[in-house]
């Protein structure tokens, strides 16, 4: 069985926008306060509390702008976090969520295509394990199933 790795933003990443470095557009990130729920941080992968300070920025999760490096609404806490710890399991933010998109890129960071699923968050890992299966797959992308938001990535381990 394949094992897997859930990826959040790298710390360096994280910590340059907590700084105010410019987000994807070349802006700085907004400052806000988390409302409710639904404002997921994707350095640690928890739920930002009711009233903490957040920042909202876009984000590429990739190395090089080309016409399938998306750039989309992320957020991420204000104030430093730890990052989240690789691990073969869903990260438990997700647990409480009903789905989720998966979508598997190849080593050309290109979208390969036919492997965008909307997934039950029950069966988020079994579905990338049969997507990295494949030889085509070299890492997928976990983004929200309503809003088409960067969540984080997964690796084989």
């Amino acid at each position: 069985m394949t094992e897997l790795r859930f990826i959040a933003l790298q710390t360096a990443i994280a910590r340059a926008l907590q700084s105010g470095a410019p987000d994807a557009n070349g802006q700085p990130p907004e400052h806000h306060t988390a409302q409710g729920a639904g404002n997921d941080c994707r350095h640690c992968l928890t739920e930002i509390a009711d009233g903490a300070p957040m920042l909202v920025l876009a984000h590429r999760p990739f190395e090089e702008p080309q016409p399938y490096a998306e750039v989309g609404p992320i957020f991420l806490h204000a104030e430093h976090c730890a990052r989240y710890h690789e691990e073969d399991e869903v990260p438990a933010m997700f647990l409480g969520w009903d789905r989720l998109l998966i979508r598997g890129y190849g080593a050309d960071d290109r979208i390969v295509y036919g492997t965008g699923e909307i997934v039950p968050t029950n069966a988020i890992a079994g579905a990338a394990r049969d997507m990295l299966a494949r030889d085509d797959v070299t890492y997928i992308h976990v983004r929200s199933a309503s809003n088409n938001c960067y969540q984080c990535r997964i690796e084989r381990a």
